[in-house]
């Protein structure tokens, strides 16, 4: 999918409706039209960027700290708001839909009904630690570039 055809890059060049929250050069912040719960957000670079291996790192961290300010903003509105969930699902297989990355910031209280299922279970040290080592394998590639 091209930037032609991309919602976000749509939304962020003012070319397609949103309700937006917040913006500035960078990023901006918009309600999700399919929220999870009311006051559902969307933080989106203005630049498209399909996923992580996309984002500029300076970019990515402008994009966290607009989600930061924006829970922080829920917690004190008035909508109904007793905690607050951060997700950004990266890939088809992480479930993400529309192919330019964003940062989900939602309000959360008891009854919700939204749910994350798994198959949540202590692992072994051994596994563990052979995990830690292929992630520091991954990271040490990235320093390589």
């Amino acid at each position: 999918m091209g930037t032609d055809e991309c919602v976000f890059c749509a939304i962020a060049q003012g070319e397609a409706e949103a309700s937006l929250v917040y913006e500035d050069d960078t990023v901006l912040a918009f309600m999700d039209l399919q929220p999870v719960t009311p006051g559902h957000l969307l933080v989106v670079p203005r630049g498209h960027a399909i996923g992580l291996e996309d984002l500029d790192e300076e970019v990515g961290v402008k994009i966290w700290q607009v989600a930061h300010q924006l829970g922080r903003a829920l917690r004190r509105s008035s909508l109904r708001c007793e905690g607050v969930n951060l997700f950004l699902a990266d890939g088809e297989a992480a479930f993400q839909e529309v192919f330019h990355v964003h940062l989900h910031v939602f309000p959360r209280f008891a009854g919700d009904g939204f749910r994350l299922e798994a198959e949540w279970r202590v692992r072994e040290r051994e596994e563990l630690d052979t995990t830690a080592t292929a992630v520091r394998k991954g990271l040490s590639e990235l320093v390589g570039q």
